[in-house]
């Protein structure tokens, strides 16, 4: 059963680590510093590895921490450096860092 499928690949996903590739674009000339605010502010979650790198930033974990962390980390930016966008590669089941 097709539904039934669906409703255990998404009780998988909870539970397992998940790794997603976030890239934030601020609507600003100033983009640096929104962009370390993200990074520092998504560091201060517990429960998740966050690697920040040039283009992009790694973050992993269980997969509601990490969608969590990614939620409120963006609600904070928008509040703190307004409007950006931001793109998201979810990898449920796959561990990028070990």
């Amino acid at each position: 059963d097709l539904h039934l499928s669906l409703r255990r690949q998404r009780q998988m996903c909870i539970r397992d680590r998940t790794t997603v590739d976030i890239s934030m674009y601020p609507f600003n000339k100033e983009f640096k510093a929104p962009i370390l605010g993200f990074i520092e502010n998504i560091q201060k979650h517990k429960n998740i590895k966050v690697v920040p790198s040039s283009t992009s930033t790694i973050v992993q974990g269980q997969f509601f921490d990490v969608m969590q962390s990614i939620q409120e980390t963006i609600s904070q930016c928008h509040d703190e450096f307004d409007m950006a966008a931001y793109v998201l590669k979810i990898i449920p089941g796959y561990e990028a860092l070990k």
